[in-house]
């Protein structure tokens, strides 16, 4: 799986595709939607849609496709390599979002939820295939929030399609096993080889799963959080840890507009900068491993 595109710019989020098979074009197609990277604080979230001809499901079955939870990530990868194999009848899209697009979406003015963002990125992808020239008359999602409203969603969006939206449909359909499987393979493989574009000192790469409760992943947190500027884009500083985080690890900083009250205790953000600043800080630990007074030092 190619990913240079991504591998250039990881700050957005970035469509891939595989060609159309030409008989895609022609039988009805039923096409599953899945993703991988919902839950982790660490690297992007990918959804994935994979689509063949009804009349060669049973083909796709055969490949022995399966939930890619279930799988590891050697046998995930084989099967991805099978699915390369078998381009005359099988195809598939990704949606790769940034842990930058997914935090920014969420913390804006106007409030962008998971659900929602999942919701539109899968849509976004069923609708692609169809530019494509793709014949879905079949979609399986795995369902994100309640199924009954989901499914309700995408079939007035698509109303000349059957839609059917279930939890645990990667379980249940091989066509929505074989998209989850695109998705881990895709997220594994933007995680391992992620482009920092931050100049980070030290930087480890033994990040863990990147789940919230894994320590690996907590430890990581701390050790790469910048007492100024927070965290690298490969972090969701929207996540519940990654602010706890800052809270404790990071410098306060209060703003020209906040009123007294709100910046008591806390010291402007100029004062890391400048050395004439009035207001005498302890240096932050960062600064103090490396033998700095402050930013100003750097």
């Amino acid at each position: 799986m190619d990913l240079s595109e991504l591998e250039e710019d990881n700050t957005g989020r970035c469509r891939l595709s595989s060609p159309v098979p030409a008989v895609c074009l022609k039988e009805p197609c039923a096409l599953g939607v899945d993703e991988a990277g919902r839950g982790p604080v660490l690297g992007p979230m990918v959804y994935a849609i994979c689509y063949c001809p009804l009349s060669r499901l049973a083909e796709l079955k055969a490949l022995k496709v399966a939930d890619s939870k279930t799988l590891s990530e050697s046998e995930r990868d084989r099967l991805f390599a099978k699915m390369e194999k078998d381009r005359d009848f099988v195809g598939w899209a990704l949606d790769v979002l940034s842990p930058n697009l997914i935090s920014t979406s969420m913390l804006g003015r106007v409030k962008y939820n998971l659900n929602s963002l999942s919701h539109d990125t899968a849509v976004g992808l069923v609708q692609h295939a169809l530019d494509q020239g793709v014949n879905v008359t079949q979609v399986f999602v795995d369902t994100v929030g309640l199924p009954e409203k989901y499914q309700d969603r995408l079939q007035q969006r698509f109303p000349g399609i059957e839609v059917t939206v279930k939890a645990k449909a990667d379980a249940l359909y091989p066509v929505v096993s074989a998209a989850s499987i695109c998705a881990k393979v895709a997220r594994d493989k933007a995680v391992k080889d992620w482009q920092f574009v931050e100049k980070l000192p030290d930087l480890d790469a033994n990040y863990g799963s990147g789940y919230p409760n894994d320590p690996k992943t907590k430890a990581w947190l701390k050790k790469h959080v910048e007492p100024v500027f927070g965290f690298p884009q490969f972090v969701r500083f929207s996540w519940r840890t990654a602010q706890s985080i800052l809270e404790k690890e990071a410098e306060g900083v209060i703003w020209e507009d906040s009123s007294a009250e709100d910046q008591e205790g806390l010291g402007r953000i100029t004062s890391y900068f400048l050395s004439e600043s009035p207001r005498r800080h302890t240096p932050h630990r960062y600064f103090q491993e490396r033998g700095l007074e402050s930013a100003s030092t750097l």
